[in-house]
């Protein structure tokens, strides 16, 4: 365990007692703000200033907006937070200095990326929209500062709306019996799912994994070889970032909090607009009201409607990382929705049909292939690469050449094909016994809980090893 993992668990335990001996929810909400600012500070005091920072520039344009709505002030709002964010974003790629310095950069050359940045600045974006729009939110300050920097969500999401955290804050109320029970779940739930991610990035032999297979820039795979390692990763990526959602939706439960959820089986989708309704749900539907639904009800023609929803989704790259290789990454999963749009439509013009269980493999199928494809773009070390991998998939007389550790093989089969038993099993029980999981004995509940903490420290990783902190 790191010094911040111990700071992190000593923080929320204090806080936990405190807060079930403190009745007012004044108090509590300062005690919420200090310990999420000590948290936040422990990534380096200068991100804390710049969170401040946001938070009371975000806090002063909303009351502008609330006491005059007009579009001039909220662009003077979109334009701040989309400078400061791009300040971080931008800079350190033009002036070809490295980001991604946790402690603080210590030398003036190098830009450090304040943590959660884009999540945060998202947020802002949100209440300011929402407050232009007529809805009533009306935080007061230290309500807002909580919101910003609320400790479960301001490092990597979910990405929250004032709108559905601020009557929880004011409302403050001890955990049930039942959100005790299940935040512990989702708490042992996500921290095996990031050992299993761990392993996944790391191999079950050193250098083996899938982070090795991409920095051997190369390597000539084939087409085998290429499906393999986006499997493994568009996995790896999963686990990680689920796993994380659960730790820290199920850590604010604890303390009585419901926070939005981020994902939702994604890899059972049939269709790429279905993946886009289960795969970080949260930014994926503050794209769809904040920017797609605006841009597509503009203008009446499909053809504007089509270029709001690539637009959309550029932006939606781009947001991970102001770089090539994302701008094409969210083109390439825009045409997906296009694509998939035309289909439909064509499929209804013709009268098509096709057996349910048949349609809805092909979907899957079709879905699964596409969007594991477009993770090339996501985790390529450069464009060649990217270029090579996909030429090997396109390429059928490479199909037999296998250049990849037999173990990486051997663990992508066992975490995917693990994965969709335990989620086709999950749903059966459900249908069988839906009582069952919730009311599984104590003593076998310990026992799980013992093998995935067992399995979580075994593979246990610095805490910047998080895929989604880049972002």
């Amino acid at each position: 365990m790191t010094s911040k993992t111990f700071i992190y668990v000593g923080c929320l335990a204090v806080t936990w007692l405190l807060a079930r001996w403190w009745a007012s929810p004044k108090a509590q909400k300062i005690l919420f703000l200090i310990v999420s600012y000590i948290l936040y500070a422990s990534w380096g005091v200068g991100f804390l200033g710049i969170l401040i920072f946001s938070s009371l520039a975000n806090y002063s344009l909303g009351m502008l907006l609330r006491r005059q709505p007009s579009a001039a002030r909220l662009w003077l709002g979109i334009g701040f937070n989309i400078a400061l964010l791009g300040s971080f974003k931008l800079l350190p790629a033009l002036a070809g200095t490295s980001v991604f310095h946790f402690a603080g950069a210590s030398r003036l050359a190098e830009i450090a990326l304040p943590l959660g940045i884009s999540f945060w600045t998202f947020q802002a974006l949100s209440y300011l929209f929402d407050v232009y729009q007529g809805q009533e939110v009306d935080p007061s300050l230290l309500e807002f500062c909580l919101y910003m920097a609320f400790w479960p969500t301001v490092l990597s999401g979910p990405i929250c709306r004032l709108p559905d955290l601020l009557p929880q804050f004011r409302q403050l109320s001890r955990a049930s019996r039942e959100d005790l029970r299940s935040g512990i779940d989702r708490v042992f739930i996500g921290l095996f799912m990031i050992a299993l991610a761990r392993v996944v990035g790391g191999g079950l032999r050193p250098g083996e994994g899938v982070d090795s297979a991409f920095g051997a820039t190369a390597m000539k795979w084939g087409g085998t070889d290429v499906w393999v390692l986006v499997c493994a990763y568009g996995f790896q990526l999963f686990l990680d970032f689920a796993g994380y959602s659960h730790l820290v939706i199920g850590a604010a439960q604890l303390f009585g909090f419901h926070l939005p959820e981020n994902f939702d089986r994604p890899y059972l989708s049939t269709s790429p607009s279905v993946f886009w309704t289960r795969w970080h749900m949260s930014l994926s539907f503050w794209i769809r009201d904040y920017l797609f639904m605006p841009l597509a009800t503009l203008r009446r023609e499909s053809w504007w409607r089509n270029l709001a929803l690539l637009l959309s989704m550029v932006i939606f790259g781009l947001w991970h990382k102001v770089a090539f290789l994302f701008l094409v990454w969210g083109t390439y999963q825009g045409i997906l929705l296009l694509l998939h749009r035309r289909w439909q439509a064509l499929r209804r013009s013709r009268g098509w049909q096709f057996p349910a269980a048949l349609d809805g493999f092909m979907g899957w199928l079709a879905t699964f292939a596409a969007i594991n494809l477009g993770w090339i773009w996501f985790r390529a070390a450069d464009g060649k690469q990217a270029v090579e991998m996909l030429a090997s998939v396109f390429r059928p007389s490479g199909y037999l050449a296998l250049r990849l550790p037999s173990s990486l093989y051997l663990l992508t089969v066992v975490v995917v094909g693990g994965y969709f038993s335990v989620v086709h099993l999950l749903a059966w029980l459900k249908t069988r016994s839906p009582e069952l999981a919730l009311r599984a004995p104590l003593e076998l509940r310990a026992v799980g809980y013992a093998v995935l903490l067992y399995v979580a420290f075994l593979h246990s990783a610095e805490p910047q090893s998080f895929i989604y902190f880049q972002f």
